[in-house]
């Protein structure tokens, strides 16, 4: 296990009493980016830190599904690039009581279903038996349906009499480190297609047999593109490969909840928003009974992945959070295969204006505030019981400004 960022910091006092040079400047930040660890664009996280160094962000957040196992190795690269690190992580839960009623959360096509982060774990993660349980209960059964959708193309693709087939152990090998997705499935599935038929009219017609008769919308060479048909064709409902999730592969939110403060980290709620028509999801669509809800579950931080917002809504959507005191993140999830910057845009492909980057970044002063805290054995961002302090967040800005700029110059 390699040494904590924090080894080396003064304590607190001494920190704050240090210059800080270009106190009042702005860093580039991306709070959110998956790595290989869950499934990622990125072929390692080392490309990360390339590409943050090149593009001159100096704040990274790892947020992978499911797992920390990601940690160590994100925390010696960011020691080697001098690049600070927010320790996150993500979950899909499930309220029961909305997957009833019918309410979409921030999963436009499940009601119910629910992706939560967690931000700034303590670093090393500590997790007792039980909370070990928990984590490794949705682990197990994330691969566990993984592992049937891999027999259930096998079978579909003896049936159309091609002569290849794949393992669950040797693609988990090859394309992923614990956690084992469909994402990896469809590129695992993209590349063999590719190796058996070189030319490209002879793939085209591989996969119209694949996809039961449906001629591939993408071209060969648009690798998100042809991944995401095979997702749609074959891993989602309908498809011949397609396996429900057991109600075992979802936490409640109160367990994800729970386990992520027990772990030292800020519960987050990632907001969907708009879609490209300008929809809301029933959860989201009233800012103030949002609000509402969340407070009500000791809930006090956002996260947002511009690049799929309108500018305009994701802005009035993030002042009014921000007045009302919310700690709120950006960044870019890279959950798909399109490798796209590290730096993040807007949905207009446009940097996030001034007042947003402020935001973003106070954000990410807080969580490493947090971080700093915790790892001196301090009380970090939310008090004993849970709750966030509000009327701090100034003070928690102040002190994560000084541990970033300390740590990155």
């Amino acid at each position: 296990m390699s040494e904590s960022i924090f080894d080396r910091y003064p304590e607190k006092r001494k920190l704050l009493a240090e210059p800080v040079s270009g106190s009042e400047e702005l860093l580039q930040v991306n709070g959110h980016f998956h790595t290989p660890y869950s499934f990622s664009a990125f072929s390692e996280i080392r490309q990360v830190f390339e590409m943050a160094l090149a593009e001159k962000v100096k704040v990274l957040g790892i947020n992978d599904f499911y797992t920390t196992d990601g940690y160590e190795e994100f925390n010696r690269l960011a020691k080697e690039y001098q690049i600070f690190p927010l320790f996150n992580i993500e979950f899909m839960a499930l309220q029961k009581d909305l997957q009833a009623a019918g309410v979409r959360v921030n999963d436009p096509n499940n009601p119910g279903r629910t992706y939560f982060s967690g931000k700034g774990l303590k670093y090393p993660v500590m997790l007792n038996a039980e909370m070990m349980g928990k984590l490794l209960q949705v682990q197990n059964e994330s691969n566990r349906q993984t592992g049937e959708m891999i027999e259930k193309l096998n079978r579909w693709l003896k049936d159309i009499y091609e002569d290849f087939s794949f393992s669950f152990d040797i693609m988990k090998a090859k394309y992923a480190k614990n956690l084992l997705r469909e994402r990896h499935i469809s590129k695992a599935l993209r590349e063999t297609v590719a190796e058996k038929y070189p030319s490209e009219e002879n793939q085209i017609a591989v996969w119209e047999k694949i996809f039961s008769g449906k001629a591939p919308k993408s071209e060969v060479a648009d690798f998100a593109g042809l991944e995401n048909e095979i997702r749609g064709n074959l891993l989602k409902s309908g498809g011949k490969a397609f396996v429900p999730e057991d109600d075992k592969a979802f936490l409640s939110l109160e367990q994800v909840i729970e386990l992520i403060i027990h772990a030292g980290g800020i519960p987050c709620y990632p907001v969907l928003l708009d879609n490209p028509k300008g929809e809301f999801t029933d959860f989201e669509g009233d800012y103030q009974q949002l609000y509402e809800s969340l407070i009500a579950k000791k809930v006090y931080s956002l996260e947002l992945i511009p690049g799929r917002n309108n500018p305009g809504i994701m802005e009035e959507f993030v002042n009014y959070f921000n007045e009302k005191g919310f700690l709120i993140t950006f960044g870019t999830e890279h959950n798909t295969p399109q490798l796209d910057p590290i730096t993040v845009f807007g949905g207009d492909g446009k940097e996030l204006s001034d007042p947003m980057k402020k935001i973003g970044y106070e954000g990410a002063c807080v969580i490493a505030a947090h971080q700093y805290l915790l790892a001196k054995e301090k009380e970090g961002f939310l008090d004993a019981s849970g709750k966030a302090k509000l009327e701090r967040r100034d003070e928690f800005v102040q002190l994560g400004n000084a541990v970033i700029k300390n740590f990155v110059e």
